[in-house]
């Protein structure tokens, strides 16, 4: 599948799939995959295979790399923002239009922490 859209909060692909970023959110915190430098032209000639788990892999303190079916993968970076109290959790979700194939994967640790 190809990418069609770049939005701030998600990425969308030709069949209408979505990845996004989600958080529990408490007071005074902010955690999430920031998609907001990407462009369309990152994602030129590529196509990716979202129907197992080996379409991204995670970048511990960075983000995640989305990796395509041939060609290089796309860095996303993910970023945290509290005061160090509350939680840290952050999920990489992935929405279909086929809801069996939705879920969720846990990316904690990719993110740099910013206080």
């Amino acid at each position: 599948m190809k990418v069609i859209s770049i939005r701030t909060n998600a990425i969308e692909f030709e069949d209408g799939t979505t990845l996004s970023s989600d958080h529990e959110l408490h007071c005074f915190e902010h955690h999430y995959l920031c998609f907001d430098d990407l462009s369309l032209k990152d994602f030129e000639g590529l196509e990716f295979d979202l129907s197992g788990d080996d379409f991204f892999e995670r970048v511990p303190e960075y983000g995640i790399k989305l990796i395509p079916k041939k060609g290089w993968p796309v860095s996303v970076p993910g970023y945290a923002h509290n005061n160090g109290y509350y939680s840290d959790d952050l999920r990489l979700v992935v929405k279909s239009p086929t809801p069996e194939w939705n879920r969720e994967y846990d990316i904690t640790e990719c993110q740099e922490w910013k206080y």
